[in-house]
């Protein structure tokens, strides 16, 4: 069997849609609707065909290529008009997340033979377990209505588990992705609370018992590679900040007050995160648009959209970013 495989090689059957991997736009999203507005319509035909043909085609015709603010990056709450479509997406989004979780453990089992035993035993462990989580967000998503397929896929988790060191792919994805988890988990716990749905409480809960072993296993082998050489210590962290990075956008995730996910402080300790990185996550966590930002703009797209889809003139949105700053 071949050794480290791209994302573009992963495997699928005729009920997944493929998007393409998300690129890096949304990373630089300023903290100014204008700015939101105006990037985010150069990006509204690749946003649209991404969606075509799954449930999300109607979501993006309803609120227009701002629809990611109100879905993906969206807080859940049981009174929220978008909550249902909220969910949907983001079960769907767990569900995949651990199918490529499971295909990254077990390409890193795979591609360093060479590995101590006890660092391939963890991977097979991390194998086990995502597969069962995968089975539990299968019977979720039934729950709630949605079959696999329904949302777009995209790739993002598992190019982090691509590096062709054992170090790097531990830090990005066990440290930082399988840390994510914890956030998103701990977060959806909270809903499914509120909803009082403790089906979804209790499954995500077994869960996320599971992720903690994971960071720990990251938190684990980082410091083992790494024990006597600090060079490797210091790429690793920056790979780790990185992936960090591509992943704490658009208020998704931060400690800020009006994040959608939060940061899952105790299970991060617990897990083996020091007072000090969670400091450093939250720093970077915290970069970029607030939520208030992001709702406005996507109610400014949406207005947009509409008016372009009953035929009215919409004069192109611009916004230079140094008269921003200047005013």
């Amino acid at each position: 069997m071949k050794r480290f495989i791209s994302h573009e090689e992963l495997a699928r059957d005729s009920r997944f849609k493929r998007a393409a991997a998300r690129g890096r736009l949304l990373e630089s999203l300023p903290d100014e609707v204008e700015g939101v507005v105006a990037l985010m319509e150069q990006v509204a035909p690749t946003l649209r065909k991404r969606v075509e043909g799954t449930e999300l085609e109607k979501v993006y015709d309803e609120l227009g290529p701002g629809y990611p603010f109100l879905t993906q990056f969206g807080s859940l709450h049981p009174e929220d008009p978008n909550v249902d479509v909220q969910l949907r997406v983001r079960l769907h989004g767990i569900f995949v997340g651990e199918l490529q979780a499971l295909e990254g453990a077990g390409r890193t089992l795979w591609d360093f033979p060479e590995a101590p035993w006890e660092f391939r035993m963890n991977m097979a462990r991390q194998c086990w377990d995502e597969s069962r989580h995968c089975q539990v967000f299968e019977k979720l998503l039934d729950h709630v209505g949605v079959d696999v397929g329904d949302y777009p896929e995209t790739t993002t988790l598992f190019e982090a588990a691509c590096a062709d060191d054992p170090t790097l792919r531990v830090a990005g994805v066990n440290r930082c992705l399988e840390g994510l988890a914890c956030d998103a988990f701990r977060a959806m716990i909270d809903y499914a609370k509120e909803a009082d749905d403790p089906v979804m409480e209790q499954a995500i809960d077994f869960v996320l018992a599971d992720e903690l072993t994971h960071v720990r296993f990251g938190s684990n082998w980082v410091k083992q590679f790494t024990r006597s050489d600090p060079d490797k210590f210091r790429e690793a962290k920056e790979f780790q900040r990185d992936v960090e990075r591509r992943f704490s956008i658009g208020s998704g995730r931060s400690g800020r007050d009006d994040a959608a996910i939060g940061i899952a402080r105790e299970e991060r300790l617990e897990a083996g995160f020091t007072e000090e990185e969670l400091r450093e996550l939250a720093e970077i966590a915290d970069q970029g648009p607030s939520r208030d930002t992001l709702v406005e703009a996507a109610k400014v797209l949406r207005a947009r959209h509409l008016a372009r889809e009953r035929g009215e003139p919409v004069e192109p949105m611009t916004w230079r970013p140094e008269e921003a700053a200047a005013g």
